[in-house]
């Protein structure tokens, strides 16, 4: 067994996760050796792809994705993650399904669930809507498996929702912990979640949210910086806080851009949409009233173009640490003069760190994979060195 594995085997050996069985939904739902060890599994499944060892634990069966958002990375990691464990993936297209007919949810968990093991939903765009749509199919989810209809209650993996996108912050961890050389070398660490100038409106709170809900979990100086009228929402900020306070931690917020790159060690700057604009959509979209939501976009298109100095540029970047902060993003980020004419970064700026965003998602797979191999299995250390022991090429005899 090489020395890298029997690290992280050692690394697993001493936590004490409680997540069999149990779904993915919100990372401050989850302990702090729940955390570690899904990044543990994540890393040990990415030693095992890349030394060419089949790491697949199912010998059939079906992982479900749900789609109600636009998606690259997030939809072919899952897919890669049902893969990298042995299942076959479906995708449910509501459109061509039986919901556009009036189908409930307690029907549809069921229906979909016959021979499944696992279900990805990503539903981030309905303020108040995405994660009480997940509870909702797993509440059908329990009563399926209950009463016998279901054979093998299905786990759920939150692939983002309206508060929370864990995956991506699960991800940027595990990539953050590689790149500092270990999680406790992340305490004390600056890292500046701000907002950032976007050509669009609309996007989700779920990331940033997500940031600062994950890295005050461990010791880090979290500084949320948005400029006035672009908060997240409130529920989530407490969690940061109380986080923070128990880390050791620090959260703090500004409308300062600058200020908040002072510094700092990371920066993720990443345009999001204001709680209150959110709010507004939610209520347009559940009224089917474009009209409406043609006038919200343009009211804030024009807020938006306020804050157009709201930009990772050189200059900024010159403000943190020695100059050389590490940046982050979740893809795609609007690129100044390449993807748009003015956007949430500097052209010059995100191609020194294009190679690093890319490895920062390169973890989605192994993350989601390894959200999986938890709920399924009781001792994770054990079944991995059963991997190891089997030792079966993935390529090759």
């Amino acid at each position: 067994m090489k020395e890298e594995l029997k690290k992280i085997l050692n690394e697993l050996a001493e936590l004490n996760p409680d997540m069999f069985g149990k779904d993915f939904l919100l990372t401050w739902e989850k302990s702090e050796d729940d955390l570690k060890a899904t990044m543990a599994v994540a890393e040990a499944l990415k030693h095992f792809y890349e030394n060419n060892i089949d790491s697949r634990v199912f010998n059939g069966g079906l992982g479900v994705s749900i789609f109600r958002d636009n998606s690259t990375r997030t939809r072919f990691s899952f897919a890669k993650a049902c893969s990298l464990l042995g299942l076959s993936l479906s995708d449910l297209d509501e459109k061509k399904s039986q919901i556009a007919h009036g189908e409930t949810v307690r029907e549809t968990a069921n229906m979909i669930s016959f021979l499944n093991e696992f279900i990805g939903i990503r539903d981030d765009m309905f303020l108040g809507a995405g994660n009480t749509y997940m509870r909702e199919v797993g509440e059908a989810l329990d009563d399926g498996h209950k009463q016998g209809v279901l054979s093998r209650r299905p786990g759920l993996v939150n692939l983002q929702c309206d508060i929370d996108h864990p995956t991506q912050s699960m991800s940027d961890l595990t990539w953050l912990k590689e790149y500092f050389g270990g999680l406790e070398n992340l305490k004390g660490k600056k890292i500046a979640m701000t907002w950032a100038y976007s050509p669009s409106y609309g996007k989700p709170l779920s990331v940033p949210q997500g940031i600062i809900g994950l890295m005050t979990r461990f010791g880090m100086e979290v500084t949320l910086a948005h400029p006035e009228g672009y908060g997240l929402i409130p529920e989530c900020i407490e969690v940061a806080k109380k986080n923070a306070e128990a880390s050791g931690g620090k959260f703090t917020v500004t409308n300062s851009m600058d200020e908040a790159f002072k510094g700092a060690d990371i920066v993720y700057p990443k345009s999001w949409a204001p709680f209150h604009v959110m709010q507004r959509r939610t209520d347009l979209l559940n009224q089917g009233d474009d009209e409406g939501l043609k006038v919200l976009e343009k009211e804030c298109l024009a807020n938006n173009a306020k804050f157009k100095d709201w930009e990772c540029t050189e200059e900024k970047m010159k403000l943190t640490k020695d100059g050389k902060a590490l940046y982050m993003h979740c893809l795609p980020a609007d690129i100044t003069g390449v993807s748009c004419k003015e956007g949430e970064v500097a052209d010059t700026v995100f191609e020194r760190y294009r190679i690093d965003t890319y490895k920062e998602a390169g973890f989605k797979p192994y993350i989601i994979a390894a959200m999986m191999f938890m709920n399924r299995f009781k001792d994770p250390k054990d079944m991995l060195e059963k991997i190891a022991k089997r030792n079966s090429p993935r390529v090759g005899v």
